[in-house]
């Protein structure tokens, strides 16, 4: 470099130099030093009382230039927080954010802001591809930050992704799960922290706080009501999910739900110590979830006062309060039930990811700081913001059924070019329902205008959720398209569901049936019109046992996507071949649920223990193409205990059109323990295929994988000997398998973590 270079060099490091110094006060904000000294500087810099505060009612001390939420004071414990498990929620059924910070102005107070909506979390497991998974939550991420330093609302802290189970489909809040396998709803749950959080070596996009830790699936009775199961089951299915989005997804904000786990309130519950920052590493931002503090008292019974109630909270990890707190903080140091050392503790892990977000440091550090209003258009109104929810609305969508007809072929895809008149029918036809998590799109297109917009004008298209006016459109069309469903609200406000086949937060599913107006409307049709096509639009599986015996054409896809009809006119006139899979087991009946409040899954429950054959098991779903399976290949057929080995097969598009097959691998373990489920999944692929073209799939098998937890041992451990490994389209299609035989390693160069990913970087 010569001597003008280098002076240029020095020039704007001196330049620079001094624009960060001009904006550093104090210590705290000089991105320069060890984090753990700026946050040792900056709890010296607070009062007690500021730092009371921090715990839930402010994240801005603005005597210290600290602004981690929007201008305007809200509730307890929404500070700097967005609902987002599918898209930023600043307004939507809930009308989330209507009351959080906000500034003056057009974007300011209590005025909605809209936001790219996406399906929900259901709708996005079973894309079962979570790299497009990870491009929404990045979009999420962007849209989020963008608010919060446009119009000062809100803040960079995201309430998603959810990495509860699905365990039982009667749970209210199903629609919010990714499904009721651990590894799919691990993988589904980090891909979704890495694109909240970005790429940036050292800076979060946005914060994402994984909720609701756990065994959190059911709504009746949930604030005082106890998930009682042994310790396998703990590590093996119901913290696996969330384990997975700390340790390989890097999240560091957490939400604890509002039941007891064996007895102990999970707002004070020592495994968020003993296993989530001990084991996991984990040490930033704990949640309470809203009036749990309050519920450990009124409900749970499990304090007899609040000042007790907010010590156990405290001594727990609680770092952010959701509700009313401040007295008992008071009340409790003053009875030297806690300290202010105690609080400077907690406070740290707050501050290690407002610092990681770049909400301490100056602004010209961080590269997010550029995401604001500007010249352009709003994020949620770029096109390619619009093709990203347009292709994952699409691969969401599960071909249920598609049986060939008398004298002709399958009905789907439908030839807009054959047909005259088609008749959409049905109370979901012609809307698109939000939930209570979800935030009020720029644009909706419902079934009925996505199906208009295809067919335009050459197919005169009628419409009616009239029952006895759907029956004469279907009479007199070429084809019948009903469109049912839940409603996500019920139609009703909080804490009110009068149907009993329709569930959500707060409110479990009495039945899992259609309610007998859907069930009615389906049968009347289809007797009216034998071509007709069912579309399923819901966040819970149902017993539709009468139409899978004779409507040749069913359709499942979830709520809330702004590009809803968009994506199913695709589907059904075959500009898109479906490839989404089912994430959850469908039963024929509700016979086959053990009780809901039974969280010992080996009593019959997911697919890794059920006992009676479902109507469509997990991982289902069709194509309107056909593929082959063949030469699966094993790199070793011995696998070290500490090592892996690659597991090959070639798949074969063997029909007409390009379609997704998603390639799934299972394990069956042959040892000693009671608990082991008959099959698991342990990897999986979504892969692209034109007609005729192969593709070889691999699979890396972790020993870790195997791993079980051994309760006389409390840890992991791999047993030796055969495990049975199998690829195929479902948990019920296997189309290939091969053995391995884990042997022992007499040098084990890691140690034992179960679950590790075989899914896609």
């Amino acid at each position: 470099m010569n001597s003008f270079a280098l002076l240029s060099a020095s020039s704007i490091l001196l330049t620079v130099s001094s624009a960060v110094s001009a904006q550093e006060q104090y210590p705290f904000q000089n991105p320069a030093l060890p984090v753990e000294d700026r946050i040792s500087n900056v709890l010296s810099l607070m009062t007690l009382p500021e730092k009371i505060n921090f715990l839930g009612t402010s994240l801005n001390v603005e005597r210290l230039g600290i602004h981690a939420q929007g201008s305007v004071s809200t509730i307890p414990g929404s500070g700097g927080q967005f609902e987002g498990l599918h898209g930023v929620a600043v307004g939507g059924p809930a009308n989330w954010g209507r009351r959080s910070p906000g500034g003056a102005g057009e974007h300011g107070g209590e005025s909605t802001i809209v936001t790219t909506q996406f399906p929900q979390p259901v709708g996005l497991g079973e894309t079962w591809d979570p790299r497009l998974v990870q491009q929404a939550a990045a979009e999420e991420g962007k849209e989020a930050r963008f608010i919060f330093q446009s119009y000062d609302r809100g803040g960079l802290i995201v309430r998603a992704p959810n990495a509860d189970l699905a365990r039982d489909p009667r749970w209210g809040r199903t629609e919010e799960s990714y499904g009721e396998d651990p590894f799919l709803t691990g993988t589904m749950a980090t891909a979704y922290v890495k694109g909240l959080q970005g790429d940036d070596p050292h800076y979060w996009l946005s914060i994402s706080l994984i909720k609701h830790f756990m065994a959190n699936s059911n709504e009746d009775n949930r604030a005082s009501s106890s998930s009682n199961f042994d310790d396998a089951l703990m590590h093996e299915y119901y913290a696996a999910p969330f384990q997975m989005a700390i340790e390989q997804g890097g999240a560091n904000a957490l939400m604890a739900s509002y039941n007891a786990v064996n007895g102990i309130p999970m707002t004070a519950s020592p495994l968020l110590k003993s296993l989530v920052m001990k084991q996991w590493g984990f040490n930033g931002l704990i949640d309470t979830d809203r009036s749990a503090l309050t519920y450990m008292v009124t409900r749970h019974k499990y304090y007899p006062d609040m000042e007790l109630s907010v010590a156990g909270a405290i001594h727990a990890g609680i770092n952010q309060f959701l509700n009313e707190y401040v007295p008992a903080i008071r009340a409790a140091l003053q009875d030297k039930l806690i300290t202010e050392a105690d609080i400077d503790e907690n406070l740290r892990g707050v501050f290690r990811v407002l610092i990681r977000a770049g909400l301490l440091n100056p602004p010209s550090d961080c590269p997010y700081t550029k995401i604001k209003a500007g010249a352009g258009p709003a994020p949620w109104d770029l096109p390619e913001v619009k093709d990203l929810a347009l292709r994952l609305t699409r691969e969401s969508i599960v071909l249920l059924k598609n049986d060939p007809l008398r004298q002709s072929g399958s009905l789907l895809p439908l030839n807009a070019s054959k047909l005259k008149s088609i008749a959409v029918l049905g109370p979901r036809a012609d809307e698109v329902d939000g939930d209570f998590y979800g935030g009020t799109a720029p644009f909706a297109i419902t079934p009925l205008a996505g199906i208009k917009n295809e067919v335009g004008g050459h197919v005169e298209v009628r419409y009616s959720a009239d029952h006895d006016q759907a029956l004469a459109l279907a009479k007199a069309s070429d084809v019948a398209i009903v469109v049912i469903g839940n409603q996500p609200t019920c139609g009703e406000k909080f804490g009110q569901c009068t149907d009993p086949t329709e569930g959500k937060e707060a409110i479990d599913r009495k039945q899992i049936n259609l309610n007998p107006e859907q069930e009615r409307l389906v049968q009347d049709v289809y007797a009216a019109n034998p071509r007709t096509v069912v579309v399923l639009i819901s966040g819970f599986p149902y017993t539709i046992e009468w139409a899978e015996q004779h409507v040749p054409a069913i359709v499942h896809m979830a709520h809330s996507s702004e590009e809803e009809g968009s994506a199913l006119a695709d589907v059904l006139f075959g500009n898109f071949s479906p490839g989404g899979r089912l994430v959850a087991t469908w039963p024929r009946s509700i016979a086959q649920l053990p009780p809901i409040m039974d969280y010992d899954l080996r009593d019959g429950r997911t697919y890794m223990y059920a006992k009676d054959k479902p109507l469509y098991p997990f991982g289902y779903g069709l194509s309107y193409t056909t593929f082959r399976y063949s030469n699966v290949k094993v790199s070793s057929s011995k696998l070290f205990e500490d090592g892996e080995v690659t597991v090959s097969v070639n798949v074969t598009n063997t029909g007409l059109r390009v379609g997704d097959e998603v390639v799934q691998m299972y394990v069956q373990q042959h040892d000693h323990r009671t608990h082991s489920p008959k099959e698991q999944l342990t990897g999986f692929q979504r892969v692209p295929l034109k007609p005729g073209e192969t593709k070889t799939v691999d699979f890396h098998l972790h020993a870790k994988a195997l791993a079980r937890w051994d309760d006389a041992r409390h840890d992991w451990s791999i047993d030796r000997g055969p495990v049975r490994v199998m690829i195929g389209s479902s948990s019920a299609d296997i189309r290939a398998e091969k053995t391995v035989t884990v042997v022992h390693s007499l040098l084990r160069s890691r140690p034992i973590n179960a679950f590790e990913s075989s899914a896609p970087e």
